[in-house]
C-alpha cells in the first residue's frame, strides 16, 4: 500500500469530467479560487476542469486514501489535517465552508453529487488490492501454474474435509472491511500450540469458511470466547469424547445478518450459521494446529465439529435470552460458546401441562452421557416453540423450570451406584448414601428457539463441566 500525500492546506475539491454536478460548479470552483487557496483532484480527465489547474488522480489513489464517496466534494484542511467536508453542490454549506459569499450566482440552491470512482463496485476491489494489501501480514503461497487451487488447500492441510475458499489478498482485504478493527490486533492465543491470532488470521479462516464481511465480528467474539482458560479450547480438543465448541448468539446482530433461528435451526441451509461455527474450527485447526488425529483425538466427533452455530429466537421467547443469564446486558449482541456434542430431540407431542412436559424432559436430560454419570457433564436445553408455548400458557418461568428439572433429576445415590440394573457404569460407592443431582448449579443452560410446527425440543449434552473441564462463556460482539 503506498501511503497517502498528506492534502495540502486550504481547499481540496474532488471532481470528475463525467458528472454533471461537478460540471455545474466549475465557475464556482473558478470563483473560489480567486479568492481562496484551492487545489482540485480531478478523477478521469486531467484536463478537467476547464481553466483550473488540476492534479491528476486518474490511478484515484488520493480519491481512495481520503475515502471520497461523492464528487463533487469539498474539504477545508488545515495543517495536514480534515476539518470539515461538504458533499455534492450546497450553496449555503459551501459558503460556510469557503468563507467566500454569494458563491454560484444563477445556479440552484443544491444538487446531489455523483459517486465517486474509487467506490465504483467495478474498481473497490481492484483499488483496495492495489492501495490496502501492505496492511496484510501473512505469508504468501505462490501456487504453480498447474495447481488446482482446491487441491492444493487440501495438499496443504487447510481443509476441514470440505472445499474452502482460496483466501485471495481481494478476499482478504475485503472481509476486514467487516470489522473497525486493526489487522495485526491480537484476538487470542490458540490452542493447542498456543499460537498469537490476528484479526487478519481469523479473517483469513473467515474467507475459507465462506463467511461474509458482516459475520467476521461474529467470528472474533467467537474466537475470542472459544480461547479463555474458562473455556479451555485446549481441553475440548484433546479429549476422546465427541465434542466441539458450539457458537449460540444473541442481540440485534443476528437480524442484521440474516441467521436462523427458526426452521431447521440446528441444520443446514443458513449461509452465517453455517460459516461462522465453521471459520471459528478453521482458526482452531489452522493457527492453533487442533487436527484430527493429532491432538484432536475424539473416538468420534460429531458433525457439529465441522462448524455448529444457531441464533437464539428471543422475539418469540416467553423469557430472557441465554445471554442474560449468563451476565451479559439484555439488548447486547453476544456469542456464548459452549462444548458440546451433536443434538438429540425430545419428542412429547402430548403434554399440555407444565409438570408433564418437565418430567418428559428430565426423562430424556437424564441420559445425558449416560443415566448414572451425574455432576460432571453440563447440558443445553433447546426448548422448541410449542413446548415453549406450554409453559407460557401455564406462567412458568425460566427459573421455575430449571428449579423443577434439578428436582426431578436430583436422584437417591443408591440408584446410581456401580452394579446396580447390573450395569457396571455408574457413579462411586461415595455417593450411595445421599441424593445425587445430574447437573451442577448453573450446569443446565436453556435456549429457545426452532420452527413453529412440532411439539419438539433438543438436548446438547456437554463435556467435562466445571473448571477442570469447559464452562460456557459469553462475550460480546465488537464492531
Amino acid at each position: 500500500m503506498s501511503a497517502p500525500i498528506p492534502l495540502p492546506s486550504g481547499l481540496v475539491a474532488f471532481v470528475k469530467r463525467d458528472c454533471p454536478t461537478c460540471e455545474l460548479v466549475v465557475p464556482v470552483l473558478q470563483q473560489i479560487l480567486a479568492q481562496e487557496s484551492l487545489t482540485v483532484y480531478t478523477q478521469d480527465d486531467p484536463t478537467f476542469p476547464p481553466g483550473i489547474p488540476a492534479v491528476d488522480d486518474t490511478s484515484l489513489e488520493q480519491s481512495w486514501h481520503h475515502q471520497i464517496e461523492t464528487v463533487p466534494t469539498l474539504i477545508r484542511v488545515e495543517g495536514g489535517e480534515e476539518r470539515e467536508r461538504v458533499l455534492g453542490w450546497q450553496r449555503e454549506e459551501w459558503e460556510a465552508l469557503t468563507g467566500v459569499p454569494a458563491l454560484g450566482a444563477g445556479l440552484p440552491e443544491l444538487r446531489p453529487g455523483c459517486g465517486s470512482l474509487s467506490v465504483d463496485p467495478s474498481r473497490a476491489p481492484e483499488l483496495l488490492v492495489r492501495f490496502g494489501s501492505s496492511k496484510l501480514h501473512a505469508r504468501r503461497v505462490e501456487l504453480a501454474a498447474l495447481e488446482d487451487e482446491m487441491e492444493a488447500m487440501y495438499a496443504r492441510g487447510w481443509s476441514d474435509g470440505l472445499p474452502i475458499v482460496p483466501p485471495t489478498e481481494k478476499r482478504v482485504l475485503a472481509m476486514l472491511e467487516g470489522t473497525s478493527r486493526a489487522p495485526d490486533d491480537v484476538v487470542a492465543v490458540v490452542p493447542p500450540d498456543l499460537v498469537e491470532c490476528s484479526v487478519e488470521k481469523v479473517a483469513i479462516n473467515a474467507v475459507m469458511a465462506g463467511c461474509k464481511p458482516e459475520y467476521l465480528p461474529v467470528v472474533l467474539a467467537a474466537v475470542e470466547a472459544a480461547c479463555t482458560d474458562r473455556f479451555n479450547m485446549h481441553g475440548v480438543i484433546a479429549t476422546t469424547m465427541g465434542v466441539g465448541p458450539i457458537v449460540v448468539v444473541n442481540g440485534p446482530i443476528r437480524r442484521a445478518i440474516g441467521m436462523n433461528s427458526g426452521m431447521n435451526v440446528l441444520g443446514q441451509g443458513n449461509r452465517a450459521n453455517a460459516t461462522i461455527g465453521r471459520a471459528l474450527q478453521l482458526v482452531v485447526r489452522n493457527v492453533g494446529g487442533g487436527r484430527p488425529g493429532e491432538v484432536d483425538r475424539a473416538t468420534y466427533g460429531n458433525p457439529g465439529k465441522l462448524g455448529f452455530c444457531f441464533a437464539e429466537d428471543e422475539e418469540s421467547s416467553p423469557w430472557g435470552p441465554l445471554s442474560a443469564d449468563l451476565g451479559a446486558e439484555p439488548g447486547t449482541s453476544t456469542v456464548t460458546v459452549f462444548a458440546g456434542e451433536g443434538p438429540r430431540n425430545v419428542i412429547d407431542q402430548r403434554s399440555r401441562e407444565p409438570m408433564s412436559l418437565a418430567r418428559s424432559l428430565a426423562a430424556t436430560l437424564r441420559t445425558v452421557q449416560h443415566p448414572k454419570l451425574a455432576i460432571g457433564y453440563d447440558a443445553m436445553l433447546v426448548i422448541g416453540p410449542e413446548h415453549a408455548r406450554v409453559l407460557k400458557e401455564a406462567g412458568w418461568s425460566k427459573e421455575q423450570l430449571i428449579e423443577k428439572l434439578t428436582e426431578l433429576l436430583t436422584i437417591p445415590g443408591e440408584e446410581m451406584m456401580r452394579g446396580v440394573d447390573e450395569i457396571a457404569e455408574g457413579m462411586p460407592e461415595s455417593f450411595r448414601s445421599q441424593p445425587v443431582t445430574k447437573f451442577r448449579p448453573g450446569g443446565l443452560l436453556v435456549v429457545h428457539c426452532g420452527g413453529s410446527a412440532g411439539l419438539f425440543s433438543a438436548i446438547i449434552g456437554g463435556w467435562a463441566s466445571g473448571p477442570k473441564g469447559s464452562q460456557p462463556v459469553v462475550q460480546e460482539i465488537r464492531p
